[in-house]
């Protein structure tokens, strides 16, 4: 899914939509790091997080994937189980070598600091 803002792309989305794509989501993290956006389509401050990080977005080789919360209840509770990060919303997943390095919600969800723990090396 690729967002736009007017003529400004913002971010090309993965759909987060079947509990099968989680093992495509770790095997992907071993190569390139993986950011799981969990969104809730009714609260106004996940759509001020997700704005936020869109407005931030710059050129990375971090792969994100959207997950609506509403539609996908089902897959969130798959996320929660499989990485061990107890849901919230919203709610980023920074995934690397298989495993969650980092996880933030609300306001505390900043571009910066996922792209900075996304491009330390010694973080795996």
């Amino acid at each position: 899914m690729k967002r736009t803002s007017g003529i400004i792309e913002i971010m090309n989305w993965n759909n987060l939509d079947s509990t099968n794509q989680l093992e495509e989501i770790k095997q992907t993290s071993n190569v390139d790091p993986v950011l799981i956006f969990k969104h809730s389509t009714r609260c106004p401050i996940s759509s001020m997080s997700l704005s936020r990080l869109e407005r931030k977005w710059a050129d990375t080789n971090i792969q994100a994937y959207f997950l609506d919360l509403i539609s996908y209840r089902d897959v969130s509770n798959a996320v929660e189980r499989e990485f061990g990060v107890l849901h919230q919303s919203p709610q980023a997943l920074l995934i690397k070598g298989g495993k969650v390095v980092h996880h933030s919600s609300h306001s505390g969800i900043d571009f910066d600091e996922i792209s900075s723990i996304a491009n330390d090396s010694q973080t795996v």
